[in-house]
C-alpha cells in the first residue's frame, strides 16, 4: 500500500508534542484490520493511514475533538462518521458513497437539525487545519 498521507499525519506528534513518532503512536495493519472486524467498510486511504500513523496517540485522536476509534465507525445518513466534538453538536463524516476516494471530502453535520454541510476540504487537509487551529488557538492562550 502506498503511504499518500502517512507521513504527514505521523508528523503531528513531533510538531504538535515535541516528541518523536515512534511506532506504537500508531496502529499496526493487523491491529486496525482487527478492529475493523465485521464491519462492512473500506477506509478511504488518508483515513486509513490517519489510523495507522497517530490512531494510539491518545493526545491526538482526543484534542478538543474526538476521533472514532476505528472499532466505533459507524455509516449513519449515508456518512461514514469519524469525528464528534466535545458537547457532541456536530459530527464529521464523509459520504458513505466516496469511500474509495483516497482522500474524500469532510462533511459536518449539525446534530440538533440533522443538516449537513460540506467542509470544503479532503480529509487529509481538515486534519491537519484542525490540529493547527487547536494548538495554535493554546499557544495564543
Amino acid at each position: 500500500m502506498t503511504e499518500l498521507f502517512f507521513d504527514k499525519f505521523r508528523n503531528l506528534v513531533p510538531r504538535y508534542f515535541e516528541d518523536e513518532w515512534v511506532e506504537e503512536d500508531g496502529l499496526s495493519e493487523l491491529e486496525l484490520a482487527e478492529l475493523l472486524e465485521g464491519k462492512e467498510l473500506e477506509l478511504p486511504l488518508a483515513l486509513w493511514e490517519f489510523y495507522r500513523a497517530v490512531g494510539a496517540t491518545e493526545d491526538i485522536m482526543e484534542a478538543f475533538h474526538f476521533f472514532w476509534d476505528p472499532d466505533e465507525l459507524e455509516v449513519e445518513d449515508g456518512f461514514l462518521l469519524f469525528l464528534e466534538d466535545e458537547d457532541e453538536q456536530y459530527t464529521w463524516g464523509m459520504r458513505a458513497d466516496q469511500l474509495d476516494v483516497p482522500d474524500p471530502i469532510v462533511w459536518r453535520r449539525n446534530n440538533a437539525r440533522g443538516e449537513w454541510q460540506s467542509e470544503e476540504g479532503t480529509f487529509s487537509e481538515y486534519v491537519l487545519d484542525l490540529f493547527e487551529w487547536v494548538f495554535d488557538e493554546e499557544e495564543e492562550d
